[in-house]
């Protein structure tokens, strides 16, 4: 599992609630060290990450994703705070499995969420 928010507090909530729930997480700050620590090998089963960071958002992470063929088995969900139509088209048309606004789910929703996608994904 790889966390990717600009936001320290929300990656470190996230990643003690997956780890609790037995995931293996690397959590970053940024889409380029997300991009690095897939770069170095690290083979994530699922991605969580933001839409909106400085330095390179949530759009073109996908888009490198996509374009440099990493990880294509990983589940790939949107964790943002956009309740955009236009922006949640946007990243599921760019490869995103699920769009999840942050509001809208407590944490250990999110991991449940992350865990159906992924059982969905080894069931296909």
């Amino acid at each position: 599992m790889l966390l990717i928010d600009d936001d320290k507090f929300l990656v470190d909530m996230y990643a003690m609630k997956f780890t609790q729930n037995g995931f293996n997480v690397q959590a970053t700050l940024s889409a380029a060290d997300g991009l690095k620590v897939l770069h170095d090998g690290f083979a994530a089963d699922a991605i969580l990450f933001d839409l909106i960071m400085p330095g390179g958002d949530g759009f073109s992470f996908l888009e490198a994703l996509k374009s440099e063929a990493l990880v294509p088995q990983a589940v790939k969900i949107a964790l943002t705070n956009e309740m955009n139509d236009a922006e949640k088209a946007k990243a599921l048309q760019l490869g995103a499995d699920r769009y999840i606004v942050k509001a809208t789910m407590i944490p250990s929703e999110v991991v449940n969420t992350v865990s159906e996608e992924m059982a969905k994904r080894r069931k296909a």
